[in-house]
């Protein structure tokens, strides 16, 4: 009798230790997906303000066309990407193509003075910034599932249940992982 109940000991110790990997993992990836959506929000957020401070650029800027058509082609590049990787890919070029705006736009003294254009530029500096607080979250929450997938023993619950590793939310190219500047002072 003892040992049939230290066997079922040990069986529920498994299947208890098992339970616990497991609901870590779902909360570990809940938590990536969130994190996902976040950015989703903040990066739609920006995607919606750029028609807005494209036609306040468009009646000082008519000769910039080709500045502005690259911004409005990232823009809707941006908002069909679908792999994490191609969303950090799409997102540096569109940061890029703002920070080129931005830079033309300092040729426009009556443009840097409109009001409308002061208040885009810092919405989009605080979405800018929303963005990198949301990446740095999903980036957290991605290397934390990424650990548990990888780590004994959750690994062998991860394998059973198929949970595997998400990719991280990176900027190819160093520049642009830097926050566009967007003032004009």
């Amino acid at each position: 009798m003892i040992p049939l109940l230290i066997i079922l000991a040990v069986l529920l110790t498994f299947f208890l230790l098992g339970v616990t990997q497991y609901n870590r993992l779902v909360r570990s990836r809940q938590m990536s997906q969130e994190g996902l959506s976040g950015i989703d929000v903040q990066l739609k957020r920006r995607a919606d303000l750029i028609p807005n401070l494209l036609e306040t650029v468009k009646g000082y800027m008519g000769h910039e066309r080709q500045v502005l058509e690259r911004v409005t082609e990232l823009r809707t590049k941006s908002l069909q990407a679908g792999s994490v990787a191609e969303k950090g890919q799409v997102e540096g070029m569109l940061t890029e193509a703002l920070r080129t705006l931005f830079a033309v736009a300092e040729n426009y003294p009556d443009l840097k003075a409109s009001q409308n254009f002061m208040e885009l530029q810092k919405s989009l500096a605080d979405i800018e910034e929303q963005i990198q607080l949301s990446r740095r979250y999903y980036n957290g929450a991605a290397r934390n599932l990424n650990i548990l997938v990888e780590s004994f023993p959750s690994n062998i619950v991860a394998r059973l249940f198929g949970f595997t590793q998400v990719e991280y939310f990176e900027l190819e190219d160093q520049a642009d992982r830097a926050v566009p500047q967007v003032s004009f002072s």
